[in-house]
């Protein structure tokens, strides 16, 4: 079912956090952070969403890190339910995709929670000083191209923080599969 990111809480400073990465590396958001902001990413290995925006995804990552964003994803997803969000799954996706960006294991959901992350995909953009300032989409494309001449809503986006340490103000929110969560209690 598709669910939709809450709009941006700017200046929302984000919990920290360590996770493993498929390489084999511990990441903390510090490791991750650029000299001119951060983003990152709740992703999964079997959305659609995530599926048809990933070549987007990963054009998007290393033309933001040429500018000095630092760019990581997290999978949370339950992967008892759904086993193709496994780290090992996570492992082959990045090895087969060449993700540009580590891509970490989020297993027991508490960096999920702690942020309020709601969709795969969902943007977390933050400035140098690790204030919240985009929380939108991608791109009009959704699981499928943008249609021509539409703008990178999110390159954009973080361009300008970059450039400036703020978003736009008008943002339009990710949408995406929810979360899915493991049962409680």
């Amino acid at each position: 079912m598709a669910t939709s990111a809450p709009i941006c809480d700017f200046g929302w400073r984000p919990p920290g956090f360590t996770l493993p990465g498929t390489d084999g590396k511990t990441y903390a958001l510090a490791d991750i952070a650029g000299p001119n902001g951060a983003l990152v990413m709740f992703i999964c290995n079997h959305c659609p969403y995530v599926i048809g925006a990933l070549d987007r995804i990963k054009r998007d990552a290393s033309d933001l890190k040429a500018r000095g964003i630092g760019v990581a994803a997290i999978c949370s997803n339950d992967a008892i339910a759904y086993p193709d969000d496994s780290f090992p799954r996570m492992q082959d996706l990045a090895v087969a995709e060449s993700l540009p960006f580590p891509y970490l294991h989020d297993a027991d959901q508490s960096v999920a929670r702690a942020w309020g992350a709601a969709c795969t995909p969902d943007f977390f953009g933050f400035n140098a000083d690790l204030g919240l300032q985009y929380r939108g989409r991608i791109d009009a494309g959704g699981r499928t191209a943008p249609p021509e001449g539409a703008p990178r809503e999110l390159f954009e986006a973080m361009r300008l923080i970059a450039e400036i340490g703020h978003g736009p103000a008008e943002q339009v929110p990710s949408i995406g599969c929810s979360i899915k969560w493991k049962p409680t209690g």
